[in-house]
């Protein structure tokens, strides 16, 4: 199946989990913040995600500073 991560298409399993696609694509899930078809993740949501075909994906990495 197919999604959209950050403006890019990949070819992925299905039954694949978010945080699996996320180590796939090199992102640690609690440094980043996803958003699936507009809608913002909470941690909780990302970590129990299974992606479906057509998906799309924001992923942001979070970024401290003072």
């Amino acid at each position: 199946m197919k999604i959209i991560a950050n403006d890019s298409e990949f070819e992925i399993n299905y039954g694949c989990s978010l945080p699996e696609f996320l180590e796939f694509a090199g992102y640690q899930l609690g440094l980043v913040v996803v958003e699936r078809n507009r809608q913002a993740l909470s941690p909780s949501e990302a970590c129990n995600t299974i992606l479906e075909d057509g998906d799309r994906l924001e992923i942001v990495k979070i970024v401290a500073g003072g």
